[in-house]
């Protein structure tokens, strides 16, 4: 990369001095003690941020704004398309909500520390319950909507909250998803029981309500509202949690990673400016679930930090009613910027390869469009650039980082788009790639992804209760490095490309491939709409790639021809090294439902093994059907 552009700058004034970069950046930040000190590298496992501090999260997402003239300002819309019905709250009106509902928390006796599940669809009320526990400094723990009971219990257990809030239900297209049960069920099955449950009934499904310890939502809070009962914000330490949020694995204890106050608000602030470039009063549509860390961070927390409208949207990408929804959502609350997973345009291309849809709708203010989640295979992206006439940013980020590693950094510039790279590092990531003796590679190698400690504010400090386990996760493997567990290179301008989970890098005859390489290959052939690729085991090779594809609607060729061409194609991009002799076209895949493929299941599939169903699958039958197209080529 040549020249010193605002990227460049950026990066070396927080090379050069770290500290006094976040200390710049957390004057966004409305502080009840503001930071003496910025970062004390003698707490917590590498460190921690703003230790002398004291502020409020939800202080700073709603009252502050209220405040400061921004009452009239829309909050939060609520665009639900599955039932027909369409809210704005001003930061006026959301502030009631959020400080009634502290107080209906309170009087269940939740106090500062004790934490607090929720365990709620894609409405309103599941952003009013995590900024009502940040006023009053209880640890919220969100776990998807819907999700299995057993899953639901070990967090449960391992949060051990005073309260659980949920509804009645949750809306799919095609079907209501009734909550109650489940969530009686994991508390039948958890150890802990928590103190109450706060239930909200909505009209498409009435749950069944425990003597003692269930507790109307509506009735609580019109109580608190006819007694004018509201509660004020407490003070807390930056380096108190603000939440805990589990990561999707579902054996044995799950991992809890823990997120403070103080630097998570800093660096939200932050990439609201440099990395996505929405200004206060501006409107981002962040098409992900509350359940996951791109809804805690982008949907809930950096919009309302920045003084923004956040878009809550109950839907989906196609089906909700057809490929347009989204294009509709931007036009109608004339959003500037989307943030989804690549998997939703995926979605879209395969119902409308054309875009046709988008010719209906009035996009003039929307200027970029953010996906993350998963890898973004540069043919998707080639497509949505095309369509949308936009720039389309792939970058990378954890739930354990809960913002952006690696991005292009909008606010800052525009730098150059590499397809199949997330860009470069953000200030406060020095990224490395590294061999598995912790030895930098050359520009262009394949390695470990790894970040040099201290990670930067808002990054996990610990995991929940499990100081140890946090270091052995992510501390051990590369000493002074946090671990990602993602495989990728460094190419010689500095862009990183991700390729895969470590898990992701397939030893075929001693050669270390990377599945994300051949998927990208697949995905380039105009016939298909998406593709996953796994090792699967051998007896000669050790493994061997196996690629299921998904083919798009009107294809002429058989499936047969389209293999055949698939195979040939990665044999001429990456080489007989690849070993790629197994091309399978399938209907679906099997996704989660916030969109990402299961590829390690369909691996245990291929290899014969015993897996358990996971607790997220969008529709457990895909797997049945991936069986049968192996079981057809004498696989599994």
């Amino acid at each position: 990369m040549t020249g010193q552009g605002a990227y460049e700058q950026a990066y070396a004034r927080w090379q050069a001095d770290p500290l006094g970069f976040w200390a710049e950046a957390a004057r966004a930040v409305d502080w009840i003690k503001p930071p003496q000190r910025i970062f004390d590298e003698s707490q917590g496992a590498y460190g921690r941020w703003f230790p002398d501090a004291s502020c409020n999260t939800c202080f700073n997402a709603l009252d502050r704004h209220v405040r400061d003239g921004r009452g009239a300002q829309p909050a939060l819309i609520h665009d639900s398309p599955v039932t027909g019905t369409k809210t704005v709250y001003s930061y006026a009106e959301m502030l009631e909500e959020v400080a009634t509902l502290a107080s209906v928390l309170v009087e269940l006796g939740v106090a500062k520390g004790d934490r607090v599940i929720i365990y709620m669809p894609m409405i309103p009320e599941a952003a009013f319950a995590m900024l009502a526990c940040a006023r009053i400094g209880a640890i919220h723990s969100v776990v998807f909507g819907g999700f299995a009971a057993k899953e639901l219990a070990t967090r449960i257990d391992d949060a051990a909250p005073r309260a659980i809030l949920t509804a009645s239900c949750g809306i799919e297209p095609s079907r209501v998803v009734a909550y109650k049960p489940l969530l009686d069920e994991a508390i039948a099955l958890s150890h802990h029981e928590p103190e109450a449950c706060l239930v909200l009934q909505r009209p498409q499904a009435d749950a069944s309500m425990h003597v003692t310890r269930d507790k109307s939502w509506r009735a609580m809070v019109a109580a608190a509202k006819a007694a004018g009962r509201r509660e004020d914000c407490v003070e807390v330490a930056a380096t108190d949690p603000l939440y805990v949020l589990y990561t999707s694995g579902t054996t044995g204890r799950p991992k809890g990673v823990v997120r403070d106050n103080g630097g998570h608000m800093v660096n939200l602030l932050w990439t609201m400016t440099n990395l996505y470039d929405v200004k206060p009063g501006e409107v981002m549509f962040t098409a992900s679930d509350v359940g996951w860390v791109v809804g805690h961070s982008y949907i809930v927390y950096g919009p309302l930090l920045q003084g923004a409208t956040t878009i809550l949207y109950e839907g989906k990408p196609v089906g909700t009613p057809d490929p347009g929804a989204f294009w509709r959502v931007i036009a109608e609350h004339k959003a500037v910027a989307l943030f989804t997973a690549p998997t939703a345009f995926r979605a879209i291309r395969k119902e409308d390869p054309q875009a046709r849809h988008l010719a209906d709708y009035d996009l003039s203010r929307f200027r970029a469009l953010f996906l993350a989640g998963e890898r973004a295979d540069p043919d998707t992206l080639l497509w949505a650039e095309q369509v949308l006439k936009v720039p389309v940013i792939d970058h990378w980020w954890q739930t354990e980082t809960g913002s952006c590693i690696v991005g292009n950094p909008l606010g800052l510039e525009l730098l150059p788009v590499k397809p199949g790279s997330p860009t470069v590092p953000l200030p406060g990531y020095r990224v490395e790639c590294l061999d598995e003796g912790g030895r930098p590679v050359p520009a262009g190698t394949m390695g470990a992804i790894v970040v040099k400690l201290p990670l930067p504010p808002c990054a996990l400090p610990t995991l929940w209760e499990a100081d140890e386990r946090f270091r052995e996760s992510y501390l051990a493997t590369y000493p002074g490095y946090y671990n990602t567990s993602d495989a990728g290179y460094i190419d010689e301008d500095g862009y990183v490309f991700i390729m895969g989970r470590t898990d992701d890098i397939i030893n075929v005859a001693g050669h270390r491939l990377s599945t994300g390489g051949m998927e990208e290959v697949l995905a380039s052939h105009p016939a298909v709409a998406e593709c996953a690729v796994v090792g699967i085991r051998d007896a000669l090779k050790g493994e061997q790639p196996c690629g299921f594809v998904v083919l798009k609607h009107g294809v002429s060729e058989t499936p047969a021809q389209i293999e055949k061409e698939l195979v040939a194609l990665v044999r001429d991009k990456i080489g007989p090294v690849a070993a790629f002799k197994l091309a399978l076209t399938v209907n679906r895949l099997p996704k989660t439902r916030s969109g990402k493929i299961l590829r390690a299941t369909m691996k245990k599939i291929a290899d014969g093994e015993d897996y358990a169903m996971p607790a997220t699958i969008e529709d457990a039958s895909v797997l049945g059907e991936i069986g049968e197209a192996l079981r057809g080529r004498g696989i599994g």
